[in-house]
């Protein structure tokens, strides 16, 4: 019987080193970059697709293949990506960019998708210059001039309307210019917010934004409700909806009550709504008004835009001269609501505001993506609030967002585990950018360029669009 045991083990080795001479080998594939030996991880499904030591071919732009193999792979470039892991590219689905210059900053901390939230006519060209490889920097998509109504969150950058006519007229026009997802703001008036969803529908033009609250009467939001309420909002379905302050403000009417938050994230999953949660906005209020405005010259700051931050001062004196202690607790409670809202299957994308007061260009998604993992979501789900799920809720999932043959050939290459620390993502050791790789010089390069700015083309670029759909401009020129 041993005899014969043996007997079968020596014909079912031969038949496997028979089945393995036999098995053909990888298809020859050439490309333009290799990067060797690398940790993938994908984003699609609700855990990791993790690939130890893959092999990733990029060609035109594009991952030609990823194997377990480089045999059969070649490439005029390799990069040893031995003990690193490779990410798909970052987006930011909340920035204000004022200026070409800052764009480098982004993909300096691999952000290689931005969704810029208040438009003015220089970002649609800007947009086309950026995919003809013109100008360096993350792709960009945008929503229109902020439509808003008077009131108290009323600023002079938002194209004003406040009746049905002067609403279909304004998404007309933004139309006409070429954008392509309209953002509204919290002081619309019924009858405006009203006809701004039905000219969107009537265009196919997405929507995205603050919750409209109508007219603001004395009283509001504690002890009368809102003239538009947020069920109603949420019925119009949008893109998404930007940041847990804005939804505790109008959907809970400002109250900190977990209980209420919960029911609410049930309304909000139940009907799809994603909400880019952006708690880094508020963290670094609080900031701040910790550091009595020392930390608005912290390090990076030279990154935000000059132009910009000369029309922050008033923003800037009041947090530094507040009382922490309230800001903390509302910072609390806002990442106590993100929690709850990932717990009842709320879809929520990171976003930042980079651009405006004290949020630092590309450095502030790291920081959101912390905060986020802070409040208790895993690192994970925050990598797929600002790869995968961005993807899926702007309609390219499947050709960006991931680390699969196919896929746009825009990657983090990371230093670590970002799922063991989330702090690694914060980080870059390299990027491939539209194919092209860029180690962490080229990435220093580009940070230190975008501290390099252009008064005078910011202030032509933003006034000059600003204009253009009818603001006076008089209070800021002193003409």
């Amino acid at each position: 019987m041993a005899q014969a045991f043996k007997g079968f083990g020596t014909a079912l080795a031969a038949a496997i080193l028979a089945a393995c001479a036999s098995a053909p080998a990888p298809e020859p594939l050439s490309g333009d970059l290799l990067i060797r030996d690398v940790r993938t991880i994908g984003f699609e499904g609700e855990t990791p697709a993790i690939l130890e030591h893959a092999y990733v071919l990029v060609k035109d732009g594009k991952i030609l293949a990823v194997r377990d193999t480089a045999e059969g792979l070649s490439a005029p470039e390799t990069v040893d990506g031995t003990g690193q892991t490779m990410v798909p590219g970052l987006t930011d689905m909340h920035v204000h960019i004022w200026d070409e210059a800052e764009l480098g900053a982004y993909l300096s901390w691999g952000v290689t998708r931005v969704r810029n939230m208040s438009g003015l006519s220089f970002h649609l060209p800007l947009a086309e210059r950026i995919e003809a490889g013109e100008v360096m920097g993350p792709h960009l998509v945008t929503t229109g001039p902020i439509l808003n109504s008077p009131g108290p969150n009323a600023q002079i950058n938002h194209q004003m309307v406040e009746t049905a006519d002067e609403a279909r007229a304004a998404v007309a026009w933004q139309v006409e210019a070429g954008f392509d997802r309209v953002k509204v703001y919290s002081n619309l008036t019924r009858p405006a917010y009203e006809a701004i969803i039905e000219e969107a529908a009537a265009r196919g033009l997405p929507v995205a934004g603050h919750t409209p609250e109508g007219v603001r009467e004395e009283g509001m939001p504690g002890e009368k409700p809102f003239d538009i309420s947020f069920e109603e909002v949420l019925a119009d379905h949008f893109e998404t909806i930007e940041h847990i302050e804005s939804v505790v403000w109008h959907g809970l009417r400002n109250r900190h009550d977990e209980a209420a938050a919960r029911e609410l994230a049930r309304k909000i999953a139940a009907e799809g709504v994603p909400v880019t949660a952006t708690l880094l906005a508020h963290r670094n209020l609080l900031l701040v008004a910790e550091t009595g405005g020392a930390a608005t010259s912290r390090p990076g700051t030279d990154l935000l835009n000059v132009v910009e931050q000369q029309t922050e001062g008033g923003n800037f004196a009041f947090w530094a001269g507040q009382d922490p202690a309230p800001v903390a607790d509302d910072a609390a409670f806002y990442a106590r609501v993100a929690k709850i809202f990932q717990e009842e299957g709320v879809t929520l994308l990171a976003g930042t505001d980079a651009g405006i007061f004290t949020n630092i260009p590309g450095k502030s998604l790291g920081e959101e993506l912390a905060l986020l993992t802070a409040a208790g979501l895993s690192p994970y789900d925050v990598l797929r609030s600002a790869t995968y799920t961005p993807s899926a809720v702007l309609g390219t999932a499947g050709q960006d967002g991931c680390v699969e043959a196919g896929c746009a050939a825009d990657l983090v290459l990371l230093p670590c585990d970002p799922l063991a620390d989330i702090a690694c993502a914060a980080e870059p050791a390299g990027l491939v950018y539209r194919g092209t790789w860029l180690d962490r010089a080229a990435l220093d390069g580009l940070r230190q360029g975008a501290a390099e700015q252009d008064a005078d083309r910011t202030m032509a670029n933003v006034f000059g669009g600003m204009a253009e759909y009818g603001v006076d401009l008089s209070a800021l020129t002193g003409e």
